[in-house]
């Protein structure tokens, strides 16, 4: 697949819905840390223009670092569930 052939998809998310739900779900998320690289966090955008994420309100946790095997067991439960 080229990048001109990948399409973005829109879906209900559940069982967040509308902005403020989604700033409280991820404002103090470890997707947030500082380690986390930029293009991996939301991104918030007012008229097409990107706008700063409000600041945590508390100490953010790192992310946990998944292994190989914590990956496979991931992917084994998501396949059984499917």
């Amino acid at each position: 697949e080229s990048e001109d052939e990948k399409v973005c998809t829109v879906s209900w998310s559940d069982p967040h819905q509308g902005l403020a739900s989604h700033i409280e779900r991820y404002q103090n998320s470890p997707v947030m840390h500082p380690d986390v690289p930029e293009e991996w966090k939301p991104a918030l955008f007012m008229s097409g223009i990107r706008v700063p994420f409000p600041l945590p309100t508390k100490k953010i946790k790192a992310p946990k670092v998944r292994t190989k095997k914590t990956e496979a067991k991931i992917v084994e439960k998501a396949a059984a569930l499917a």
